[in-house]
């Protein structure tokens, strides 16, 4: 008999038992309160389990001997009513450690974020990026290489000084090392130990720890100063509305919207780099420096206010939450955001280099050719140079 068909048959008896004895039909009476054979197949079945007649099972530590003193079941408290107070953070516990999170003995929940990490987080988010890659190499088989359509006039225009492009490379140059960084102590446990082994894992992990953590910096210092020169030629103008009825021109060979310094998708991507760096930048703050900027309680509250989470079906999110469970939280958001962000930076690589001839040259010299600026840019052109492209098409009227 296995263990399971034992336990069905000890709940059928103690279910036909309890009129006999006199109990209550409560599903728990029979158990005296404790877990039934339904809350041990729910969570076999992966299904959420109601455990308050665990968390509330605590006795009344008030009357209990001190957890230093007690052997066995002492004072108002039992041993197993005193190790729930201690799972549930409810136990009056003093410690000599000053460190935020000290007071907690016993935390469960990072079994359930180990559980969301290796799971739906790395499968999701790896498909996702591998899903673009794919629709990247098909796009690119399908429309080609996005050629300068006239010839080549062989005279330049700059197009972003040594400041922009210094704060592009920084921001660029530290996101790429991150993002791998950040990939390979995802990925470690799940792919690269099976393959390399734990020996040669160690230190490849150690190093990109010591690289995501230092690196983090320079990106955030890039990012600040690529929002700064770059934003106002982001605010949205009449112009990208053309820009994306048309596709950009990505689509379609001859045909090119006005566009100022930046077009339509430059700017979605411009306003996805401000969001999700700004949003990275403050869940990493919070990881490099553990237990002291906890965000997620406050921001739960704010969400709360606004009836969003309710609108959605989400219900009341907690705004009580305790020193892991923000780092677990922070470090989830901080693996979210940034699946997000790879995805888009490598479309937005793919462009910037080998999707659109003479794209690269604009943050690599500065300087592009007078023709790509022409069909690319022309309002752009017409605003630096003073003189209108003669092949632009007309601009909306105001």
């Amino acid at each position: 008999m296995t263990l399971r068909s034992l336990l069905a048959v000890l709940a059928a008896l103690m279910c036909l038992a309890s009129p006999v004895m006199g109990q209550s039909d409560d599903t728990r009476a029979a158990t005296g309160g404790a877990q039934t054979l339904e809350d041990i197949l729910a969570r076999q079945r992966g299904e959420d389990v109601d455990d308050a007649f665990r968390r509330d099972a605590i006795g009344d530590p008030a009357s209990a001997a001190g957890i230093a003193d007690q052997l066995g079941t002492l004072g108002g408290v039992s041993d197993p009513e005193l190790w729930r107070s201690l799972r549930y953070g409810d136990a009056n516990i003093s410690v000599t450690s000053r460190t935020p999170a000290a007071g907690v003995i016993i935390q469960d929940g990072g079994m359930a974020w180990l559980s969301f990490r290796e799971g739906p987080l790395a499968h999701y988010g790896g498909y996702m990026l591998l899903g673009v890659i794919a629709a990247i190499a098909l796009f690119y088989l399908i429309r080609g290489r996005i050629r300068i359509e006239g010839e080549r006039s062989g005279a330049t225009i700059t197009r972003f000084n040594a400041v922009e492009r210094f704060g592009h490379w920084l921001m660029a140059g530290s996101f790429v090392v991150l993002a791998i960084t950040g990939l390979v102590l995802l990925f470690g446990r799940i792919a690269l130990i099976p393959l390399f082994g734990k020996d040669a894992f160690a230190p490849l992990a150690a190093a990109g720890k010591w690289a995501h953590n230092n690196l983090s910096w320079a990106f955030m210092a890039g990012l600040a100063i690529v929002i700064v020169v770059w934003i106002a030629h982001n605010l949205p103008n009449r112009h990208d509305l053309v820009w994306l009825a048309k596709g950009g021109g990505l689509f379609s060979k001859g045909v090119h919207p006005p566009a100022r310094k930046f077009n339509a998708g430059q700017k979605i991507i411009f306003w996805s780099v401000v969001v999700f760096g700004l949003s990275i930048s403050l869940s990493g703050l919070s990881l490099l420096f553990p237990f002291e900027l906890p965000m997620f309680a406050k921001t739960f509250a704010i969400l709360n206010g606004t009836g969003l989470p309710q609108l959605l079906g989400f219900g009341e999110l907690p705004t009580v939450l305790g020193p892991h469970q923000e780092m677990q939280l922070a470090q989830l958001w901080h693996s979210i955001v940034a699946f997000l962000f790879i995805a888009i930076i490598i479309a937005h690589i793919y462009l910037g280099s080998i999707g659109m001839e003479g794209a690269f040259d604009a943050v690599a010299s500065g300087e592009v050719d007078v023709q790509w600026a022409k069909e690319h840019h022309s309002l752009w052109y017409e605003e630096v140079t003073g003189e209108a492209p003669d092949h632009a098409p007309a601009a909306p009227a105001e």
